[in-house]
């Protein structure tokens, strides 16, 4: 029988089949196994057979030792989602179980490589006011080792330098042969508290403005909220905890106006590597902006049709800690290698920890190996990335 720390194989065929969105219909198809057997072995009432698991690990190409792997030790209701309100349940539990893999996957690869956990401040007053957010968000540049009060080159790498796991989660369709992306989530977090691993989530977007304030986001949650799980607004204290780190509050209150152009605004973008709509906001929050004023920009954008489809390219970053500490652990080409030692389907490992794409020669403002650059670079072309709204 499991131990308490143990999930049974049927628990953790449920999960297989919420990290690779498969109905028992479809497993039925994939392996001949009926429904009724992957019901009855999930709910606990039937010991699955070995064989019958081989057949399904198999079939979706995962690992034996998937099913004997001790869960995730994240409580999956203390998990913070940036998504929107329309996004499905369905595709949200399947969220759940992909960063519950990926949460127990890093904590094993940091863990083996001695990796520091983060130093992060973090609040525990059970009310912040907006200034009291501001003051946590220059208090996690210091953390991060960044300068107080200038544009952050790379996001990314700052986290993970400073210990934060990041990983980009493409969902594997139904065969696992090919991937798609979510698209109206947008990241999740994880932070058991000091001295404890920290991973956040992103689903990449099409602009590295949006990526870039989706982990800002993120890193607010675990800032703002490890320690306090339950505050009336998480997501509005978040979203000013990613503006103020991203654009800090005196350097805001200088260069954001009440008299920015739109074309005033798509500079300051260049510069901060933050969207004209979050920058819009930004001045609202630092009490620059009126709402009067807000609502011309914001009619002017719809009119120019910015507000699907802003000027100014900012460029993506990737991450690399993972794919490092993985090629370390595992070699060259560790993916199948490491499946089974990590318990993992090969897919989903790829997704947690990519290979990064050599970079083309593309001038001196283009991102290096290390990604130690930001691209900022005028749009040409029309790209279809969906850009922030109601939250920036």
């Amino acid at each position: 029988m499991p131990t308490a720390l143990e999930a049974s194989p049927g628990e953790r065929l449920r999960t297989l089949r919420d990290l690779l969105g498969l109905t028992g219909a479809d497993l039925c198809r994939l392996t001949g196994i009926s429904q009724s057997w992957i019901s009855q072995v999930e709910t606990g009432a039937r010991e699955p057979a070995e064989e019958r698991l081989r057949a399904i690990a198999d079939a979706t190409d995962t690992p034996m030792s998937f099913f004997y792997a001790q869960p995730s030790s994240v409580p999956l209701d203390s998990l913070r989602f940036r998504k929107m309100a329309s996004a499905s349940r369905t595709v949200t539990r399947r969220i759940s179980a992909f960063y519950g893999e990926s949460f127990r996957v890093t904590e094993e690869i940091t863990s083996k490589a001695g990796y520091p956990a983060p130093p992060l401040p973090f609040a525990s007053a059970p009310e912040l006011s907006g200034d009291e957010v501001e003051d946590l968000a220059a208090q996690t540049r210091e953390a991060l080792r960044l300068a107080p009060d200038k544009p952050i080159p790379h996001l990314t790498r700052a986290l993970e330098r400073a210990g934060i796991a990041v990983a980009p989660i493409v969902l594997p369709d139904p065969t696992g042969d090919s991937a798609s992306p979510t698209n109206k989530h947008f990241g999740v977090s994880y932070w058991a508290g000091i001295g404890e691993t920290a991973l956040i989530a992103y689903f990449p977007g099409a602009q590295g403005d949006r990526d870039r304030f989706t982990l800002a986001h993120e890193l607010g949650h675990l800032v703002l909220h490890t320690f306090r799980p339950r505050v009336a607004d998480p997501e509005g204290e978040a979203n000013r905890f990613a503006g103020a780190l991203l654009v800090p509050q005196e350097r805001a209150k200088e260069e954001i106006t009440d008299r920015l152009t739109l074309e005033g605004f798509a500079r300051r973008k260049q510069a901060w590597g933050v969207s004209i709509q979050a920058l819009i906001l930004r001045g609202v929050a630092v009490g620059n902006i009126g709402e009067s004023r807000k609502r011309s920009l914001y009619v002017q954008l719809t009119q120019r049709g910015w507000r699907k489809e802003e000027p100014v390219s900012v460029g993506q970053e990737a991450p690399l800690l993972l794919w490092s500490l993985l090629q370390r652990q595992y070699g060259d080409r560790p993916y199948l290698r490491a499946s089974d030692q990590l318990a993992i389907q090969p897919t989903v490992l790829r997704s947690i920890a990519p290979q990064p794409a050599k970079t083309k020669s593309a001038g001196p403002k283009q991102a290096d190996e290390d990604g130690n650059v930001v691209a900022f670079q005028q749009r040409t072309t029309g790209s279809r990335g969906r850009l922030h709204s109601t939250a920036p």
